[in-house]
């Protein structure tokens, strides 16, 4: 038996309802129950009596409930006491994009309830490096969005957002259900610094050379369509002001989400966050 599928055992016994349990857990509930089931195949025993209200444990639910919390709680000691023996361990994650994505709030979650001795610390980042810091050091680990240039890097999709691309609302082209790139070719986008990933810059420019003001920030790249009418790119779904509107664009590759690190770094916390959120970035 794995000690998450303990934990959402755990879960469900305490909340007697699968919905409730995998909201409890940031998860959908279909991977939840599947769990469950194959832990009771494992048992050979129901460890539920389900009913169209919710759940109640059965005589041998009962009794896999009280070890299983033993054994977790037996399991949240070692790993304090074998953290404190080895010092304050500490992960650096750099951030680039929307703090808000669900998928950063369950991620966040399931690592704070998987390692809670472990000091995180967050490096929010702007547009102009892709890798957060990674090739300089200054993060362990960067969530963050591809393409880039990934020599001497280990990357993991973790999620494809289509994209968009960001007008004033006024705009003409506002109202349509959906655009290529070609029909924006006579639009100024905006740009990024000198010396930016070329693969990352030629991205968000739809693949060819454009002309446009020059941002580092998500805020800078919505004021400079505000304020500018310029062209710009998001991935689909990011709230917007009233001001701004946002049309789906048929022919671009999807953004990705990735978790990238240093190829050759055999920190072992990189490895565990690389495996929570590949976890959570699927429900």
């Amino acid at each position: 038996m794995e000690l998450r599928t303990l934990r959402y055992f755990v879960a469900v016994a305490e909340e007697l309802h699968f919905g409730r349990a995998a909201a409890r857990l940031h998860m959908s509930q279909p991977p939840l129950s599947r769990a469950v089931k194959q832990l009771e195949a494992e048992i050979g025993a129901l460890l539920f009596a389900r009913s169209p209200t919710g759940v109640t444990l059965t005589p041998v639910g009962t009794v896999l409930l009280d070890e299983a919390r033993a054994l977790l709680d037996h399991a949240d000691r070692v790993r304090v006491r074998v953290s404190a023996a080895a010092g304050a361990a500490t992960l650096t994650i750099g951030i680039l994009g929307d703090g808000t994505d669900p998928g950063v709030s369950r991620l966040a979650a399931a690592y704070r309830r998987s390692h809670p001795g472990i000091d995180i610390r967050i490096r929010d980042t702007g547009l102009t490096d892709p890798t957060c810091g990674l090739r300089t050091g200054l993060v362990d680990v960067a969530l963050t969005r591809a393409p880039f240039d990934e020599t001497a890097l280990t990357v993991r999709a973790l999620r494809a957002d289509p994209v968009g691309v960001v007008l004033r609302a006024d705009d003409p082209l506002a109202r349509r259900d959906g655009l290529r790139l070609a029909e924006l070719s006579d639009r100024r986008w905006f740009q990024f610094p000198q010396g930016t990933d070329p693969v990352w810059q030629s991205y968000w420019n739809g693949g060819r050379p454009r002309e446009g003001p020059v941002v580092r920030a998500v805020q800078e790249c919505l004021h400079a369509v505000l304020w500018n009418g310029t062209v710009g790119l998001a991935p689909l779904g990011h709230d917007l002001p009233a001001e701004l509107a946002m049309v789906p664009l048929i022919d671009m590759p999807p953004s990705r989400v990735v978790a990238a690190w240093n190829k050759g770094d055999t920190n072992p916390l990189i490895r565990s966050f690389i495996e929570t959120a590949t976890t959570a970035y699927r429900h």
